[in-house]
């Protein structure tokens, strides 16, 4: 049978209740009460419990005041196995210190983890202030350049689907909500190669982003450069850093095989 294929009887469902309990952890709940994770993850306090204790076992989890729980540092290794492993980060990571040397604005490198956006890594410019974001942030598609760049690859039954559910929540006044807008929006990406977004996932905040493919050429990451409106402007961002952007994105693109 195809791994594709597998339904609920080849889960492990205790692996499933697990990371939901590991999930429950957020920055509304940095440290929940057992009752507060059974809550949030549907399941019974005993089956919590259990769930708690084998991951307290396991070095992920520890107790804190009363019955409320928190993460330790060991999480965080489950995601450096990722940033290790992946070969589009590894390739990528150089030519993003270079995009950053280049246009003395952040860099980012993300892909899309079911309707958002997920920043594989980062690399941000040397100032006081910058962009707040690290390895493993999750952000909307609909209102960020690497998301519409993401979105744009994706099979247009996926993007009808996003469109409905999520949807395309206001963030700003400036996000874009209309269907037939954010349709020509995408199709506009997908012919010029990148993606512009200002001030519509927070104000203040203008990024571009651009396709990068691998050996198949499938679009399997978004990079970005990021800044502020207070220091350029959209025509500035498309004069000057759109053609440094798309050239490392497609150097990347070429060291992975496109």
């Amino acid at each position: 049978m195809d791994d594709a294929d597998a339904g609920p009887r080849d889960r492990i469902q205790s692996i499933e209740r697990g990371f939901a309990v590991l999930l429950a952890f957020d920055d509304e709940h940095r440290t929940p009460s057992l009752m507060e994770i059974a809550h949030a993850t549907g399941l019974s306090r005993p089956a919590v419990r259990r769930i708690l204790l084998t991951l307290r076992h396991l070095g992920y989890v520890e107790p804190t005041t009363g019955s409320h729980w928190r993460l330790t540092p060991r999480v965080l290794t489950i995601g450096q196995h990722y940033v290790t492993s992946s070969t589009v980060v590894a390739v990528s990571e150089r030519h993003m210190s270079r995009l950053v040397e280049e246009t003395q604005e952040s860099a980012s490198l993300s892909a899309l983890d079911g309707d958002e956006v997920v920043y594989l890594a980062r690399v941000p410019a040397k100032r006081v202030l910058n962009v707040s974001a690290t390895a493993g942030t999750r952000v909307p598609a609909h209102a960020t350049s690497m998301g519409r760049v993401l979105l744009a690859a994706a099979p247009s039954d996926f993007v009808e689907r996003y469109l409905v559910e999520p949807g395309l929540a206001p963030l700003t006044p400036h996000t874009i909500t209309d269907h037939g807008r954010f349709r020509a929006e995408l199709a506009r990406v997908r012919e010029q190669g990148w993606s512009l977004v200002s001030e519509e996932r927070e104000r203040g905040l203008i990024a571009v982003s651009a396709p990068i493919r691998d050996h198949t050429g499938q679009v399997v990451a978004a990079l970005s450069s990021s800044s502020s409106t207070g220091r350029t402007s959209p025509e500035h961002v498309e004069r000057h850093v759109v053609p440094v952007l798309t050239r490392i994105a497609k150097e990347i693109s070429a060291e992975l095989g496109a």
